[in-house]
């Protein structure tokens, strides 16, 4: 995403010309547009990732062992992963911590994305904002020449 803006900040650098005749702002648009694309694509796969975590987090069970906080999500299974947090004396205050620390990734993620598929709109938009119909209808009211005489 920062590249991304870093990009738009060299578009806006570029004297534009009309229809993209010079292949500096054809290159930097085109750049832009894809790397807009994969922003928005890593920006979601980070939200499900971290949503994922998140859910998973929601049930584990914590103990503390040692100075440490011992986290697994089924007790009974003995192979069952286990997320050891070192100097930690509080559970309830890591996995707290870590609960508000994933939202907070998620919100900021999905904004990232909103911003990287505005982007990606606003390019394609640009671009492509004229569309040949064939047809094209006038509105059924005389024009002003042709004002009818009562």
């Amino acid at each position: 995403v920062c590249v991304v803006s870093l990009v738009g900040f060299v578009m806006l650098c570029i004297s534009y010309q009309p229809d993209e005749k010079t292949c500096v702002q054809f290159t930097v648009k085109l750049m832009y547009f894809l790397l807009s694309a994969l922003g928005l694509v890593v920006c979601v796969l980070a939200v499900a990732f971290a949503a994922h975590h998140y859910l998973q987090m929601t049930q584990f069970t914590c103990d503390t062992v040692l100075e440490s906080c011992q986290c697994k999500v089924d007790t009974a299974d003995p192979l069952g992963r286990t997320f050891v947090y070192q100097d930690a004396a509080d559970c309830g205050s890591v996995t707290s911590t870590l609960h508000l620390y994933l939202l907070l990734q998620m919100v900021l993620n999905v904004i990232a994305a909103i911003v990287c598929l505005a982007a990606c709109f606003v390019m394609w938009k640009h671009r492509y904002q004229v569309f040949y119909v064939g047809v094209r209808f006038y509105p059924l009211t005389a024009t002003e020449g042709q004002q009818q005489k009562v």
